[in-house]
């Protein structure tokens, strides 16, 4: 190999503090997970004589436990961006810590070629699965930024990752658009297409150094479905069938794209009994485990990704598999798996998830009661906004009824009312689409609310007659959650001290 081997320590030894990073990945897959680890070694040293040491990261979207964890244990994150999901770093961040600024994942990399974020980045980790002299990579298991990352990095220090060494040529479908106002069309028009090459060409004299990796990405397997979930994925189930059955969805079905998370995998393991739904096939942003169930069982045509998100157990399948999976799946970068034009042409169906809703249909994805980040907003935005039908999905309680999804108002707005077509719960389906403000709160109240809380969603309604289109009661517009504050039960409001 033309490119030094080096131990993760010799690597970390280019890391300074205040250094601009860009990380290989989506989620886990694709992430750094060894230097990381050495930089984290280096910042307890350097914090326990007194200096200051903390890195500035940019990466697809989340990482893992081996990289936004353990930096995030050693306090060594300056800022962050753009989506993370994991407890450390969310403490840094919501004491103020670590600096986070969330943003839509389709946006990162155009923003950071157009110098929004300053005009380089010092250095880069980049995940692969094999390496040329020339410079020649195959990327690992999730793309996001990589193109743009390598293309913006002074310095490059690679992760070669022998667990997946020799497997994944042909995978991927690296391509780079134009920034205005050269950019052209990006030529997609069914999630098959390839447009791009499977191998990204790096800067040879910009790579200091190759550091050895042997890991899976340590994708934690979903908790089995509960009833609440299963409910949610049939109800989701049975709204796709509906709409096929009015015409409003063609026979031959339209791509999906599901977000993460149990929901979002309850979601897409009912797809795999809706017969009367024909075999489909996504366009999404990650691959999970019921995803690859899906296509085993021919229910899921084809998937295109940024991501390839399933646990240790479905990647070693995968891996070993390759060639059956090379002609049902591609990876792509961020840019392009989640990108506005893509979903408009494709006529993408998205079903994302909700930490809450408001009765007027406004979604909450990020902040929970309204101060504190959870994870971020990810690609539900870029999907959302651009969908052929917009679906968002949650429970109608949680904390055994403690807390109702279903809000008077929203405690943090990340989807307006004028995005959202589709509200689904356990307790069932609101369809808002052609609904004035006060329709669209009965339909959400009667049909996604959970019973224990509907009264009380429509005393506010009453009780809120101050006239406009939309009726609130601001003093009264975030009692469930200043109750839950008080209290720690939001059935717990009493309208009465706000009628007085």
């Amino acid at each position: 190999m033309r490119f030094p081997i080096l131990t993760p320590e010799e690597a970390a030894s280019y890391f300074f503090n205040d250094a601009k990073c860009g990380f290989s990945g989506f989620t886990a897959p694709g992430s750094p997970k060894v230097v990381t680890q050495a930089i984290a070694a280096k910042a307890e040293k350097l914090h326990a004589q007194g200096e200051q040491f903390k890195i500035n990261i940019i990466t697809g979207a989340s990482t893992s436990d081996l990289c936004d964890g353990i930096l995030a244990r050693a306090n060594a994150i300056g800022k962050r961006t753009p989506y993370q999901n994991h407890p450390d770093l969310r403490k840094r961040i919501n004491s103020h810590d670590a600096h986070y600024f969330d943003l839509h994942l389709s946006e990162v990399a155009q923003k950071m070629r157009y110098g929004f974020f300053g005009d380089k980045l010092d250095l880069a980790i980049i995940e692969v699965s094999d390496i040329q002299d020339d410079g020649t990579v195959v990327v690992g298991t999730g793309v996001g930024n990589v193109p743009t990352v390598a293309k913006m990095a002074d310095k490059i220090i690679i992760e070669l990752n022998e667990k997946l060494r020799h497997a994944l040529y042909g995978l991927h479908d690296i391509y780079l658009p134009l920034d205005p106002p050269n950019r052209g069309a990006i030529p997609i028009y069914k999630p098959s297409d390839r447009i791009g090459s499977p191998v990204l060409k790096l800067d040879p004299d910009k790579i200091v150094g190759v550091v050895m990796s042997d890991n899976y990405e340590g994708v934690k397997a979903f908790t089995p479905l509960d009833d609440t979930t299963k409910q949610i994925g049939a109800n989701v189930c049975h709204f796709l069938i509906s709409e096929m059955r009015a015409g409003r969805i063609p026979s031959s079905f339209l791509p999906l794209q599901s977000g993460v998370g149990n929901v979002a995998n309850a979601v897409l393991y009912g797809l795999a009994d809706a017969k009367e739904i024909p075999p489909f096939e996504m366009y999404t942003e990650v691959m999970q485990d019921a995803v690859i169930d899906l296509m085993k069982k021919g229910r899921c045509k084809f998937g295109s990704s940024c991501s390839l998100t399933v646990s240790n157990e479905v990647e070693d399948e995968v891996i070993t598999n390759i060639e059956f999976f090379k002609q049902h799946l591609v990876l792509r970068p961020s840019e392009i798996s989640n990108n506005p034009e893509v979903i408009r042409r494709l006529g993408i169906i998205a079903m994302n998830t909700a930490l809450e809703a408001d009765i007027f249909g406004n979604i909450n994805s990020t902040h929970v009661t309204g101060t504190r980040m959870m994870n971020g907003i990810g690609g539900s935005g870029d999907f959302t906004r651009n969908a052929y039908i917009a679906i968002f999905s949650c429970p109608s309680i949680t904390k055994e009824g403690k807390i109702s999804n279903i809000v008077p108002m929203v405690s943090h707005v990340d989807h307006t009312e004028h995005s959202v077509d589709i509200l689904v719960t356990d307790q069932g389906i609101a369809d808002l689409r052609g609904l004035d403000p006060v329709e669209r709160a009965h339909t959400i109240i009667d049909n996604c609310a959970h019973p224990m809380y509907r009264e009380l969603l429509r005393d506010y309604l009453k009780i809120s007659t101050r006239g406009g289109q939309t009726p609130h009661t601001l003093e009264a517009s975030l009692a469930f959650h200043t109750e839950f504050l008080s209290s720690g039960d939001m059935s717990n409001v009493d309208w009465a001290k706000y009628t007085k």
